[in-house]
């Protein structure tokens, strides 16, 4: 969030979001609606500005968050941040989240092993998402990898023909959806450079929604290369 957007807020709407956001992670963390709910370390609520005006969803967290209980933490996150950063974004001033906000595994006989949620999971964990979305309140949602994509907009939602188009999410909040790191960095050779290409795109797309807007006042945020040539 840029000053001039930050000036908009009173310190009152703030302190309420923030509030109210706390008291649903605590709702969250007793949830046991599900299995995994019970299997689980921690739950992974979610984390970030409580004002944004992004907000990042995927799909689920994973081993390290589940230890952590924070969202896109590791590889995945490290490369997040760099995509944020690349359009003058700190993870600091985003709110990212997931549609699940437990771990979803499976006992493969010697771990636990991760795996998509289920949608009985996903329809769970529904009304916290949706909460989240009614407290923050923000201005563009950019929805990471397929699964979360279509649980915003059905199960016939197409990342590959549909990716960087935006959308009419949530109450109207414009959603875009791209790939999520975790699967660009699974990517090698020519499929890579072509993944991000499409990447960078969508993230541009993303910072011209938001400055729509105008500002009073620039950000000082210094952009920073993407990807490594």
């Amino acid at each position: 969030m840029n000053g001039a957007e930050a000036e908009m807020l009173t310190l009152g709407e703030r302190a309420s979001r923030e509030r109210r956001l706390a008291e649903a992670a605590e709702v969250v963390d007793r949830c046991r609606r599900c299995e995994i709910g019970s299997i689980r370390q921690r739950s992974v609520y979610g984390e970030g500005d409580a004002c944004a005006a992004l907000m990042v969803v995927g799909e689920g967290p994973g081993e390290t968050e589940d230890q952590l209980g924070r969202p896109f933490v590791g590889r995945a996150g490290e490369l997040l941040e760099r995509m944020l950063l690349a359009i003058g974004l700190p993870r600091a001033d985003v709110f990212i989240a997931n549609t699940v906000k437990c771990r979803p595994t499976y006992d493969d006989g010697v771990r636990l092993r991760n795996r998509a949620p289920t949608p009985a999971e996903m329809a769970n964990c529904r009304p916290y998402l949706d909460e989240q979305i009614a407290i923050l309140r923000p201005r563009a949602i950019l929805a990471l990898g397929a699964p979360s994509a279509k649980s915003f907009l059905g199960p016939t939602f197409s990342l590959t023909r549909q990716r960087g188009q935006w959308f009419d999410g949530p109450g109207g909040i414009p959603l875009l959806a791209t790939f999520h790191p975790a699967y660009i960095l699974r990517m090698t050779g020519g499929e890579l450079g072509a993944a991000k290409r499409l990447v960078w795109n969508d993230l541009k797309s993303v910072r011209a929604k938001l400055d729509e807007r105008p500002a009073a006042v620039t950000s000082s945020v210094e952009q920073v290369p993407l990807f490594e040539v």
